[in-house]
């Protein structure tokens, strides 16, 4: 196995559970948006920006307790302010696509306001996959990791202890 493909296999793994999170939350997001906007007068944006928050909400218990749920859990309010940071830029992302189709082109048919705001999801997720991963939810330093996985790796089985000749 080459040394680097360790490395790039723990990337895919973590853009999948990434990706499983991030597929609920589009459907958390989608299904909100459009729930709002069916039983509301709200404008567009609007009701983007409301489906965006709880979307936002559903993502981070998501990503704590599954996608990141290895990573250090030490600096709780600083996680929760940098992702809060992190992700009202990608709510301006996203809904900045969806304005600039809706009051700047005029596509603002469902059809158009639904495919506008899935390809600003899509663009704001490049940003928050980045950004959560090397800011909000950091690698455990090895020293962390050690300690926390000895209760794991410490065993009362006699073989375990035996050394083989």
């Amino acid at each position: 196995m080459e040394p680097g493909s360790s490395g790039l296999r723990r990337l895919v793994h973590e853009a999948a559970k990434f990706g499983a999170v991030g597929g609920a939350g589009l459907l958390v997001n989608l299904g909100v948006f459009n729930l709002v906007r069916h039983v509301t007068e709200l404008p567009v944006v609007r009701a983007s920006i409301i489906a965006t928050v709880v979307a936002i909400i559903f993502n981070y218990i998501g990503f704590r307790y599954f996608t990141y749920r290895d990573r250090d859990k030490s600096g709780r309010t600083r996680e929760l302010t940098l992702f809060l940071l992190f992700s009202v830029v990608g709510l301006v992302i996203e809904n900045g696509v969806l304005y600039a189709a809706t009051y700047g082109f005029g596509w603002d048919s469902p059809l158009q306001s639904n495919v506008f705001k899935f390809f600003g999801i899509a663009v704001a997720t490049l940003f928050r996959f980045w950004s959560y991963r090397t800011w909000v939810f950091r690698t455990m330093p090895a020293r962390e990791l050690r300690t926390e996985a000895d209760p794991y790796l410490a065993t009362d089985s006699p073989r375990q202890h035996q050394r083989i000749s």
